[in-house]
């Protein structure tokens, strides 16, 4: 199932309390899930030293969550200033930052290489250039073109925006050595919530690859190879989970011959986002409308301003009603919020148990990509987040945003220009 029946057994029983003392709509992520899954991820690579996680920011950019990542010894990867900020405010400097852009301005990679610094992922050969100061360690992020598939989110490389080209690879570290750049990376990042384990173990392999071919042709050796991310997690019940054990062993295994060839073995990297944290949060409504026209509509007190992966991707988000099971008899409905946009629904024609006024609703697996692509269309205010803590009590880690936040930014000295 995509919400684990630890978390569900946790926190269905008290969320009556939790849903009457903060009021919906709210996300709730579990503490304890989210460590079970970082522990999972070191025990895979146990046999490779120096592993490194860096959590993908943009997949949830809560202080609170960040604390939690960097207690387990895992870094942030980061694609903005803020993302930085917030990344250093968790503790993490130096190597324990990834600062993968793209199309970056100079005042971001100002901030990039402030404050400890960071480690650069350039995503264009262009960049070498303008980055106001060559650190001693760059990474290039690579885009493979017609040499590799992407996955239906990402799509085909060579229509990304992402990355250097298979012909510019030469070129960008020779120019990043010409700068001074003295310890390599190579990163690339091809699939999102991919679920075949072997897509996985196939990109290591071409970074492998690739490291060589760089190697040879100039003389260098790789410091690191990040792997990206996009580890799937299942949305629908019937999915079959990702085999992360049966991925690492037989990653490990590539990077255990490439060391007996090459006489070194890299650090390997990866991204994980979603994988991290995207089962072990839940966006909590309550429905406050039954409308009965063409169709049975189910209005909830959120909108897809709180999670707009269904109207975006047309993503499936597990939804139960709390307190109502499936021996009850399903009524199609499709579960809408209140923005004047149709594609406002988190659901669509789908079977759930008899729906009243006031009933909680839980839509699953909200803990990535959720809050974070959150928007105001409509005038429309972000929900709260909470903390189901690993001592059972409930915290809340990001208030509602407020009207007041909505009119803040028309706040402001005024400046006229008369050319």
């Amino acid at each position: 199932m995509p919400m684990s029946p630890s978390y569900r057994d946790r926190l269905f029983p008290i969320l009556p309390r939790v849903a009457a003392r903060f009021g919906t709509p709210f996300h709730i992520y579990d503490e304890t899930g989210i460590r079970e899954t970082g522990r999972r991820l070191q025990q895979a690579f146990a046999r490779l030293e120096n592993f490194q996680e860096y959590f993908a920011v943009k997949a949830l950019p809560n202080p609170r969550i960040l604390q939690i990542i960097r207690d387990m010894g895992f870094g942030f990867d980061c694609s903005s200033i803020a993302e930085l900020l917030l990344a250093r405010q968790a503790g993490a400097r130096g190597e324990a930052l990834m600062f993968t852009s793209n199309n970056t301005s100079a005042t971001e990679f100002q901030t990039a290489l402030a404050d400890g610094g960071s480690l650069l992922n350039l995503d264009d050969l262009s960049l070498v250039a303008k980055v106001p100061q060559m650190p001693e360690t760059i990474c290039f992020r690579y885009n493979p073109g017609p040499r590799r598939s992407g996955n239906s989110i990402i799509g085909n490389p060579v229509e990304a925006k992402y990355g250097v080209a298979h012909h510019q690879l030469i070129p960008a570290y020779q120019a990043a050595v010409a700068r001074g750049a003295r310890r390599f990376g190579l990163h690339t990042m091809l699939a999102s919530n991919e679920r075949n384990h072997t897509y996985m173990v196939q990109t290591v392999q071409m970074l492998l690859d690739v490291a060589r071919w760089v190697s040879a042709e100039l003389k260098i050796r790789f410091d690191f190879l990040n792997m990206g991310g996009g580890l799937g997690i299942p949305y629908h019940p019937d999915d079959a989970p990702f085999d992360l054990e049966a991925m690492a062993t037989a990653v490990t295994g590539l990077l255990e011959d490439f060391g007996a060839e090459q006489g070194y073995v890299p650090r390997l990297c990866m991204e994980s986002g979603r994988y991290m944290t995207g089962p072990h949060g839940v966006l909590v409504v309550t429905a406050i409308n039954r409308k009965e026209i063409y169709r049975t509509y189910i209005g909830v007190d959120a909108s897809m301003s709180a999670l707009m992966r269904p109207a975006m991707y047309g993503a499936y988000h597990h939804i139960e009603v709390l307190g109502k099971t499936g021996d009850m008899p399903p009524q199609k409905v499709d579960v809408v919020g209140s923005l004047c946009e149709n594609n406002d629904k988190f659901a669509i024609q789908r079977d759930l148990p008899p729906i009243d006024e006031g009933d909680l609703l839980v839509i699953q697996d909200t803990g990535a990509h959720g809050h974070a692509m959150g928007f105001n269309y409509n005038g429309k205010l972000r929900p709260k987040e909470l903390l189901l803590c690993a001592d059972g009590s409930v915290a809340l880690i990001r208030r509602a945003e407020t009207i007041d936040d909505y009119f803040a930014t028309l706040e402001f000295e005024k400046q006229v220009l008369n050319p």
